[in-house]
């Protein structure tokens, strides 16, 4: 039997100074929401690459927040059939980040765009059906370890 493989990646939750965090509509599937992530290049430390991944994603600059917290790894399966550079899945860290400058800094990406709209909500707002099925049970980790809210 084969082992999996879990492609590295970050995911950061972007919390405004009045406790909203921002959520994004994914362009390639309406109707599900979540936060920015993306892998880590062999090259890249998990900080690196969550400094690319939100001015990739949402145009944020490290001056526009700081760093609070990190937690991790983890991990889930890709959907059945589905595999990304060769991995059955992702392990991530999720790093809680406070936004530092005014939110109009915050915009989503036009070229190669992840989110077709941004939102800013209260962290008991987020609905776990926002997520395909086989993100779920890292999003009910995430919001218990981050927030101690349980769906």
């Amino acid at each position: 039997m084969s082992s999996l493989r879990y492609r590295p990646n970050v995911g950061a939750i972007i919390k405004r100074r009045d406790g909203r965090i921002l959520v994004g509509e994914r362009f390639d599937v309406p109707g599900a929401w979540q936060f920015p992530q993306g892998g880590v290049k062999k090259s890249e430390s998990a900080l690196e690459a969550l400094s690319r991944e939100l001015r990739e994603e949402v145009s944020l600059d490290p001056t526009h927040y700081r760093v609070m917290d990190s937690k991790g790894p983890y991990r889930y399966l890709f959907q059945p059939g589905r595999h990304k550079e060769g991995f059955d899945g992702q392990e991530q860290t999720y790093f809680l980040v406070e936004l530092t400058a005014s939110d109009s800094n915050v915009r989503a990406a036009t070229e190669e765009p992840e989110f077709s709209q941004l939102r800013w909500i209260e962290p008991g707002e987020f609905q776990i059906a926002w997520v395909p099925a086989f993100k779920e049970d890292v999003y009910r980790r995430i919001f218990s370890d981050f927030f101690g809210i349980r769906f």
